[in-house]
């Protein structure tokens, strides 16, 4: 019988290397695109509008 531990680590790293993959194409999209901007704003005024409410 062979082990297999070498196989979990390997999967391990695919895992690592595909949220990369994905986290790279979402952080190149925001760049090119108004969307971080714009979110931010949002949650910026959200805050301050709870915050001057009083809650």
């Amino acid at each position: 019988m062979r082990s297999d531990s070498g196989q979990a680590t390997a999967e391990y790293a695919l895992v690592i290397i595909a949220a990369a993959i994905v986290a790279l194409a979402l952080i190149s999209w925001a760049a090119g695109s108004d969307a971080l901007p714009s979110f931010f704003d949002a949650v910026i005024s959200r805050v301050r509008g709870f915050a001057t409410s009083g809650g």
